[in-house]
């Protein structure tokens, strides 16, 4: 994978081992500048141990790894000049109010008090917290901690900011509020490589996705030709009773020209179709003449669990509840909760 003057991140072939567990077996990835970059992946892919490296937080076994034109082992110093962090929790004192966190991240990156001040103003106007500046964090909404967090990764305004799963746990209105933050910052010029468990986030937000699994890169693309890698528009049908599936089974054939899938449990039989308009006008109406109960029919597009599924054999939705069930958490399984050397 060639490098050029336009990617702000670079993995050409990126190994690490935890032991005799492979958490990356030959990670590829290339992100322009100005774009937001998904990574994508069931738990323990490997996409927490990509972000560490990268940011150079840990050390790579093979291959080579750059960040804004900078080598991560050779010049890690360099690298930690033009990036930014945010982990998957908000890493602010909820002690200190709003300014004052920003204030001391600033000194930290050893800015001098006046111009501490200055910038702290200027990330609480940019982040919509100007209002709530002087109250202590522990009075902010999960969203505006987040917000406050993410400020707090942009006081050098750096080239690249990493965010690894920054939504985890918050509510629908907070999630919102990040993505908001999120796209003032591209717009700013900031290039995000993002990795999320919420397919939804990276389809709204990410310019291209790739999907890691197993250590590797295995798909990169726009989020519009992942879904049509699984096929086109598909017709479903959710009946009420057990009952009457064969019937709907024999309608979606009809206007699908193939077997369609069936889900016992939800009472749902899908199919993909081309004629999209025309195939639910004619399900609908056999339906209705043979006098079937159905409590829903829809016409939807393929989703990016869809690609996820296709590609891992596996929802996002089955790693979660596997991780949950074994008590693991992102990384579980490679080793990334071992504690590693820093560069």
């Amino acid at each position: 994978m060639k490098a050029s003057s336009a990617d702000a991140v670079v993995a050409d072939g990126v190994q690490k081992r935890y032991g005799e567990k492979r958490a990356l077996a030959g990670f590829d990835l290339t992100v322009p500048y100005g774009t937001v970059y998904g990574l994508l992946g069931p738990n323990g892919a490997g996409k927490t141990t990509a972000v560490r490296i990268l940011s150079t937080l840990i050390r790579l076994d093979g291959g080579q790894a750059r960040v804004g034109g900078h080598d991560v082992m050779k010049d890690p110093v360099k690298v930690r000049r033009r990036i930014g962090l945010a982990g998957q929790y908000a890493a602010v004192d909820e002690v200190l109010t709003g300014r004052q966190n920003l204030e001391m991240f600033a000194r930290l990156f050893h800015l001098g008090s006046r111009r501490a001040r200055e910038r702290a103003a200027e990330l609480l106007e940019q982040f919509g917290l100007t209002d709530a500046a002087d109250k202590g964090a522990k009075e902010y909404s999960g969203g505006m901690r987040r917000r406050l967090d993410l400020a707090s990764s942009m006081i050098l305004a750096p080239d690249v900011l990493f965010m690894d799963e920054p939504t985890t746990g918050l509510d629908p209105r907070s999630r919102g509020e990040v993505w908001e933050a999120v796209r003032d910052l591209v717009a700013g010029g900031t290039t995000v490589l993002l990795t999320t468990q919420y397919l939804d986030e990276a389809d709204k937000l990410a310019d291209r996705i790739a999907v890691i699994d197993g250590g590797r890169t295995i798909a990169d693309d726009t989020p519009a030709a992942l879904k049509n890698t699984v096929g086109g528009d598909r017709i479903e049908v959710v009946v009420g009773s057990a009952e009457e599936i064969p019937d709907a089974v024999k309608a979606v054939s009809r206007v699908s020209g193939a077997e369609p899938a069936i889900d016992l449990e939800e009472l749902r039989v899908h199919g993909a179709v081309t004629d999209r308009v025309a195939a639910l006008t004619e399900v609908a109406r056999t339906l209705q003449d043979e006098g079937v109960a159905v409590d829903d029919i829809a016409l939807r597009r393929p989703t990016l669990d869809d690609v996820f599924l296709s590609l891992t054999g596996h929802t996002t939705a089955e790693t979660d509840s596997a991780a949950a069930s074994t008590g693991a958490g992102a990384g579980a399984g490679t080793g990334e909760k071992e504690e590693a050397k820093a560069v």
